[in-house]
């Protein structure tokens, strides 16, 4: 293991026997069954990666697809049925909601129980324990068992204890996203304070700002197996794929294929080979188009970039643009127009502008859903909104019909570069269906001689008498 690495993961795989009546699991346990009465469940699959001391790594991913259980390993939780883990660091975790306290213990009792089983020493901890109060900030109520605390002042006093003991490395399971705002609030400073500090940080989390707005690198796993690692906005785009199911995955189903040992061992072979195309897809913002995308005729994309190249100044135009969907609608057009209905990229803070696509549908939808999001250089998305929600259009429309599409509202972002993402979307048989996406199609610089706080203008009219 190197010096500058923090945490390791090799190999990683994690598997459970699934029962289908708990006579199967006893008779199991016992030696008693004849024949196999259980499934094999892989929650990890071959997984491997590295965290580097001082990152801040986000792991992201659908349920189900083992970014708990891969946390549990790395602290000691669960032990992993083979692979490797080391880690170089003390470690302080927020696994669950109680993971670590005894609930007929009071307050105190469990943050000298959780400091200790963490690695620490009774006197380090009473040294802790005036911050770690004040943190928790939930006052005479530390000294009553844990078992009559609201969630919200249970989160409270198991955050305080994690982020107080001072570790080298801190790992949360969305624990962020429990207790009120203010409590939040404070739990995002402190992890921008450790941020700072140089500390290592991993944590799981489905608020895609977050992951995008802390992380260094993101690392997206799916049905156990890892998908790929890279910077967060390119695992966030991915991952959005797989959300809608349209994103090639190295098995679609996994646990179908644990039912024979020969089947076994040539899904792994293939999960391995398909995870080195994935991650090394992954980590660069070239070629990453949709197969489907990839397979269109020379003179099909030849037919696009001459379509591309009548919206406007094509350098500011991304060419690595993130493209997907089932084909039933295409978005053949989109640009931005200024206050004097000009097209451009450059927009001036506080005039009207509009956001334009033109599409064309290649079958029968019933509801067609447009819309646009604008998005940091970081990739946090900023704003947008949709016909739907504006309730603009809720029509049927035909094969071969084309729509124009515009949006129009005044710039009130600050100054600075922007990347605008298109989207043609619908639901059919009340599933979400993505008929086209380009993301970070389009890039518009807002022009501004006044910025604000944060990242738009509240255009406040300020008095003083």
């Amino acid at each position: 293991m190197q010096n500058d690495i923090a945490i390791e993961v090799k190999n990683l795989t994690k598997s459970y026997k699934l029962y289908d009546k708990p006579m199967d699991r006893l008779k199991d346990s016992l030696g008693l069954a004849r024949k196999r009465k259980f499934k094999e469940h892989l929650a990890l699959n071959n997984v491997s990666l590295s965290v580097r001391k001082g990152e801040t790594v986000g792991i992201i991913g659908t349920n189900g697809s083992g970014k708990s259980t891969i946390l549990k390993i790395i602290t000691g939780v669960l032990t992993p049925s083979s692979g490797e883990v080391n880690v170089d660091g003390h470690i302080s975790a927020l696994l669950e909601l109680g993971a670590g306290f005894n609930l007929e213990y009071n307050g105190i009792d469990n943050i000298y129980l959780n400091g200790m089983m963490i690695g620490f020493s009774e006197e380090e901890i009473t040294k802790r324990l005036d911050s770690i109060l004040e943190f928790a900030d939930i006052g005479d109520y530390v000294y009553q068992p844990v078992k009559t605390y609201s969630s919200g002042m249970f989160v409270r006093l198991a955050f305080a204890v994690a982020i107080n003991i001072d570790p080298e490395i801190l790992i949360v399971d969305e624990a962020l996203s429990v207790g009120d705002v203010f409590f939040q609030a404070k739990c995002y400073h402190k992890f921008e304070e450790f941020k700072n500090q140089g500390k290592t940080i991993l944590f799981v989390s489905h608020d895609l700002s977050s992951i995008s707005k802390y992380c260094d690198r993101a690392v997206l796993l799916n049905q156990g197996v890892l998908l790929g690692e890279g910077t967060p906005k390119e695992m966030i785009d991915i991952y959005k794929q797989v959300l809608v199911g349209q994103y090639p995955l190295p098995s679609s189903d996994v646990e179908n294929l644990l039912d024979d040992e020969d089947i076994r061992s040539a899904a792994a072979s293939a999960s391995d080979e398909a995870d080195k195309k994935v991650s090394k897809a992954s980590v660069s913002s070239k070629g990453r188009k949709d197969k489907k995308a990839s397979a269109k005729s020379d003179a099909a994309k030849e037919e696009k970039e001459a379509s591309a190249n009548t919206t406007g100044d094509a350098s500011v135009k991304n060419p690595d643009t993130l493209e997907y969907g089932d084909g039933a609608a295409v978005i053949e057009e989109f640009y931005a127009t200024d206050s004097t209905g000009m097209r451009s990229n450059s927009i001036i803070k506080g005039t009207d502008f509009a956001v334009h696509m033109k599409v064309r549908f290649n079958r029968d939808v019933a509801a067609p859903i447009f819309a646009f999001t604008f998005k940091n250089i970081m990739g946090i998305e900023i704003t947008g909104t949709n016909s739907m929600v504006e309730k603009a259009f809720l029509e049927p429309v035909k094969a071969g019909e084309v729509k124009e599409i515009s949006f129009t509202q005044n710039m009130t972002l600050q100054g600075g570069e922007y990347l605008i993402s298109f989207g043609v979307t619908g639901f059919e048989k009340d599933n979400f269906t993505v008929y086209h996406r380009l993301y970070d199609a389009l890039n518009i610089t807002v022009v501004s001689d006044k910025n604000t706080v944060g990242y738009y203008d509240m255009n406040s009219v300020c008095e003083v008498k």
